[in-house]
């Protein structure tokens, strides 16, 4: 599941571009001065507003309280999120934001087309991993698995999608340092903040919506911000006759 998004991208290089794409993408991956503050967005945007779901969540039932604040071995957890973090955002990043992304910018499907796109494949494909899991060791609940996995996966990740793609392309699409740490940041809040034993389905499905709206919402701040759009040129206006 790891390896396969970044083989692909590999190939596909090849194929379409030769030795120049590689080149370029080879570029995009060593582009690292991109200025402190997409450092900041890059790694605090997914904790900062999943602990501040959480601890909100929380007030209404315990079972939301953040993972790391009840683990008996917090730095563990941490070092064991971290750790997978790291190995999804660069084994995966590579496909997706390697060759996907640049290949729909370039036919000028903006960042919010790019996002949605790319965040719905990766929905698809993350669905066989939690279908598994939630196989193996299901969750307790009411919610039938259909609706949770929808919710679960075709929500909170293509919202996340259309905020890593708008960095990718405010950073002159770096790579290795923002969008790959980006992924990074998300896996290890993921990890170490949602208590998933502890909620049933239906309370799981309830956070991934709240996550949603946050994240919606602070694209639609950013698309106003920008004068109504997320692409850093503005779309071309259509002539009136």
């Amino acid at each position: 599941m790891l390896a396969a998004p970044t083989l692909a991208a590999i190939l596909l290089t090849g194929l379409a571009y030769g030795k120049a794409g590689f080149r370029e993408l080879l570029s995009r991956l060593l582009r690292w001065r991109v200025g402190i503050r997409w450092y900041a967005v890059a790694l605090l945007i997914a904790p900062l507003t999943m602990l501040a779901v959480l601890l909100t969540l929380s007030l209404v039932s315990p079972a939301f309280r953040p993972l790391l604040f009840v683990e008996e071995d917090p730095f563990g957890l941490l070092l064991f999120s971290v750790v997978v973090g790291l190995w999804v955002g660069i084994f995966e990043e590579l496909g997706w934001m390697g060759f996907a992304v640049p290949t729909l910018l370039g036919r000028r499907s903006g960042v919010l087309g790019t996002g949605l796109i790319v965040g719905f494949l990766y929905a698809a494909w993350s669905f066989l991993i939690v279908y598994l899991s939630q196989a193996s060791d299901p969750t307790p609940g009411t919610l039938p698995m259909v609706i949770f996995l929808a919710v679960s996966l075709f929500t909170w990740l293509p919202a996340y999608r259309v905020l890593m793609v708008w960095v990718y392309e405010r950073t002159n699409r770096s790579l290795l340092v923002v969008v790959m740490l980006m992924s990074a940041s998300f896996v290890v809040a993921w990890s170490s903040l949602n208590n998933a034993l502890a909620q049933t389905l239906t309370k799981l499905t309830a956070f991934y919506l709240v996550m949603t709206v946050v994240w919606c919402a602070i694209v639609a701040v950013v698309a106003l911000a920008q004068g109504g759009h997320l692409t850093r040129e503005p779309p071309p206006r259509r002539r009136v006759a």
